[in-house]
């Protein structure tokens, strides 16, 4: 049976009898009476949805302490509004961290040379996300008096330089794809990474309800922007040969949509299985398709079509691995034939 959204259920293990409660996310717990849908279940839902917020772990933090700053933070219309799902886990995920080693400390006295240290101690990569979610969290205490300064003010990082994620070269497609053959998920999974060159997080929304007329629509979580793509007829040989009763072409082995979490840990495994090295991702695919239309001739302007990056630096940035023999194939092939 479903359950109305945000309700969990939780077993007596001695009475095997089954409670449920709300647990939505920046609110407390509600239990609900009865069986979900019943009118008193049902009564008691919808007063648990109206309610108000309550500040997420208020009542057992010292007042003015990291941790109150960071409850009261997780419950504010800065947290919930100013950021991107994706980016709200990356950001509770560090400051749960955070809170859990220097809670009991005073907001107050934080030193900007203690946070620096503290960074120093991170990677590259991950010190500017912790900077970028710390500097979040002062700037917010400050309006709220936990603090009169931003302590992260004057902290800079060395700049990083790198490709980011590693570009899917040919051969390592084809060892993927002769691993596993076409009518499975990992194939599919690939095909649609591939040829529709969009974000973990958008592919693993997708279904036939988004094809029509031989084209797919996408909203881009990320983004919010709305592409209309051709289904291409690698991809289309893939989706035919694919069985599937869901509305999402990728589903868990029990009938679930994916997160896109989980669909990254399982897809690593599907590369392990065909032997490729830990570099391959699934979002070097989308760079890889990138790749592969730049190869073909395809301005940036028509690569960021599909891809959907608001900038032609941001494109030629993941174009950077296209052939360079190959471009010079084609120049010399346009040259000719004008």
């Amino acid at each position: 049976m479903k359950l109305p959204k945000y309700v969990q259920p939780c077993f007596d293990r001695k009475s095997g009898r089954a409670y449920y409660y709300l647990r939505r996310p920046g609110y407390p717990r509600v239990r609900l009476p009865g069986l979900p849908w019943s009118p008193s279940f049902m009564a008691a839902y919808e007063k648990a949805m109206s309610g108000p917020r309550a500040a997420i772990g208020a009542g057992r933090v010292k007042p003015g302490s990291v941790a109150a700053a960071i409850a009261e933070y997780f419950d504010s219309q800065q947290f919930f509004t100013s950021k991107r799902p994706g980016t709200q886990r990356m950001r509770r995920g560090i400051l749960e961290r955070f809170r859990a080693a220097y809670g009991e400390r005073p907001m107050m006295s934080l030193p900007a040379e203690w946070l620096e240290a503290l960074l120093d101690t991170k990677p590259p990569h991950a010190a500017r996300s912790w900077l970028a979610t710390l500097r979040s969290l002062c700037q917010f205490a400050r309006k709220r008096n936990y603090r009169r300064d931003d302590p992260t003010a004057n902290i800079k990082l060395a700049s990083v330089k790198s490709d980011g994620f590693h570009t899917w070269t040919d051969d390592e497609i084809e060892q993927f794809e002769a691993h596993h053959p076409i009518g499975s998920k990992p194939r599919l999974a690939l095909a649609l990474l591939l040829y529709t060159i969009q974000r973990r997080s958008d592919v693993v929304k997708m279904g036939r309800q988004h094809i029509r007329d031989g084209v797919l629509r996408v909203t881009q979580s990320k983004t919010n922007k709305k592409l209309v793509l051709p289904v291409r007829p690698e991809l289309k040989a893939v989706l035919d040969a694919t069985l599937s009763e869901h509305l999402t072409f990728l589903v868990t082995a029990t009938g679930k949509p994916y997160g896109a979490n989980h669909f990254s840990e399982t897809f690593r495994e599907w590369c392990d299985d065909a032997r490729l090295p830990k570099h391959c991702s699934a979002h070097g695919l989308r760079k890889a398709g990138c790749r592969m239309l730049a190869e073909r001739g395809c301005s940036a302007s028509e690569i960021a079509a599909w891809s959907g990056h608001d900038t032609l630096r941001e494109v030629e940035r993941y174009t950077k691995r296209a052939d360079q023999a190959k471009l010079a194939r084609n120049a010399l092939a346009k040259a000719v034939s004008g």
